[in-house]
């Protein structure tokens, strides 16, 4: 039975008619129905069965197998079915042991980009100004923030349902009087103009996708496609961001930026013909994932 044919859903399984359905059981039906559209099928039931609950998925596991399948689980596992990514479903995504609201507008926080975090924090830890091209969720920004407890920062995109997100999620970690939300789009002229003062540290995780690339449904289908894609070769974001930096970095600062798994040549000849040195740094895959710039010396 696929997952996905039509009109074959989760929610139509009948259940057993000489009792309710528990949760293990319907854990495990779940999980089935799931196997083709995720590798985690497993832990996407579990997920969406705490949030269900309205339970933490340790108190699921440990206490709550034998209560009554909640009647909004299946639902939820049809959307999933459906290849919606869980962290919309769930309206949220840990990164960096901070929980943060994600929506359609902005990409789902992962953990490779944890890589650009700790790079920023071991690069300049005495930094006290900190700027965020393309924050989206305001992940990378608040995360570095939460850690640099003297620092300020600002985090620009040009998608004001992404800052709405951000500044959630500034307020309710407690960071809103640290970080600042703004409007901005690096491809337009004159965008620097409101950002007063030289950043110790610049973040960007800008697009770097390739606009023909193969994606998985749930990116494809569901992420906003214009944090994602970069033209031809998705470089065509790297060509335009960097070389506008340098009047933004001040003396002795850090540039840390994402990158696509293939991009370190490429990106770092960019950043070269700027005067910037670049140092690689790999994702726990050993995958190259964020280049460190810098101009000193």
């Amino acid at each position: 039975m696929s997952p996905c044919a039509p009109r074959v859903t989760f929610k139509n399984i009948p259940t057993n008619q000489s009792s309710v359905r528990t949760v293990a059981a319907a854990l495990r039906e779940a999980a089935a129905l799931l196997a083709d559209t995720s590798d985690t099928a497993r832990l996407d039931a579990e997920l969406l069965m705490a949030h269900a609950l309205g339970a933490t998925r340790g108190e699921l596991l440990l206490r709550r197998q034998n209560a009554p399948e909640p009647e909004s689980f299946r639902d939820l596992v049809d959307r999933r079915c459906r290849h919606e990514p869980v962290a919309y479903i769930l309206g949220e995504q840990e990164f960096f042991g901070l929980s943060f609201h994600v929506s359609p507008a902005v990409l789902i926080p992962r953990a490779d980009s944890e890589t650009l975090v700790e790079a920023a924090l071991a690069a300049r830890p005495g930094a006290r100004t900190v700027l965020d091209c393309g924050t989206g969720s305001g992940a990378l920004l608040l995360a570095v923030l939460a850690n640099l407890p003297d620092a300020g920062g600002v985090g620009i995109d040009r998608s004001e349902d992404a800052l709405v997100v951000a500044s959630t999620n500034a307020r309710d970690l407690g960071l809103a009087a640290r970080a600042s939300m703004r409007m901005a789009d690096w491809t337009k002229h004159g965008w620097t103009a409101d950002l007063a003062g030289l950043f110790d540290l610049i973040l960007a995780n800008p697009p770097y996708v390739e606009d023909a690339a193969a994606l998985a449904p749930s990116v494809r289908g569901f992420e906003p496609g214009s944090a994602l894609f970069a033209g031809p070769d998705g470089l065509d974001d790297y060509r335009l961001l960097l070389p506008q930096l340098p009047g933004l970095l001040a003396a002795g600062g850090a540039v840390l930026v994402e990158i696509g798994s293939t991009q370190a040549g490429p990106v770092s000849d960019i950043a070269a013909g700027l005067g910037f040195a670049a140092r690689l740094h790999r994702d726990l895959g050993s995958r190259p994932r964020v280049l460190e710039l810098s101009r000193e010396g």
